[in-house]
């Protein structure tokens, strides 16, 4: 499944864990109708981070979905990412649902997907929606050769992905974990 209009990146360097959204919207495949949507946030009182890239409303169903699992299984973000990875896979309803996840505590980080995908990047760096390649490839130089935070990292990529990307602004915006637990 081919997801357009976002981008959301998540950034591990250290204690430090971000992740950031651009805020566009996109009717179509040619209008910008928001500027400031806010597609990341935090979940089980600010323990968990979440952004997805897809629909809009079929994000709200998985963040709902992923925080009862998160309760189901005492906040255990890989237990309750699999469960939900499962039910995605095999749920008649959610099956249809148009959406990917990002999620991160401080351990680990997932991509979530509908076809029952659940990975966890090797290097720090991974990023979903139409400008996921791209900020991807330069949340990874960046983490390679600057001295800058996870949170710069992810803005700057953001940055640059906006400059690519058509269906990515330069609204973003950020939530993050930093220190130990």
């Amino acid at each position: 499944m081919k997801i357009t209009s976002t981008t959301i990146i998540a950034v591990r360097k250290e204690d430090q864990v971000v992740l950031a959204g651009d805020g566009q919207v996109t009717l179509g495949e040619r209008t910008v109708i928001k500027h400031g949507t806010k597609k990341v946030r935090t979940l089980c009182d600010g323990q968990i981070l979440a952004g997805f890239a897809g629909a809009a409303a079929d994000a709200i169903t998985l963040f709902e979905k992923l925080e009862q699992k998160l309760k189901d299984h005492s906040n255990q973000l890989l237990r309750a990412a699999v469960e939900m990875g499962k039910e995605w896979r095999s749920d008649r309803y959610l099956r249809r649902l148009e959406a990917q996840l990002l999620v991160a505590d401080r351990q680990l980080t997932l991509l979530i997907a509908g076809s029952g995908d659940i990975i966890e990047p090797d290097d720090g760096v991974i990023a979903i929606g139409s400008g996921g390649p791209y900020a991807m490839a330069a949340g990874l130089a960046l983490l390679k050769h600057t001295d800058l935070t996870a949170k710069e990292i992810a803005l700057e990529a953001l940055g640059i992905t906006a400059g690519i990307c058509i269906y990515t602004n330069d609204n973003i915006s950020v939530v993050e974990l930093t220190g130990k637990a």
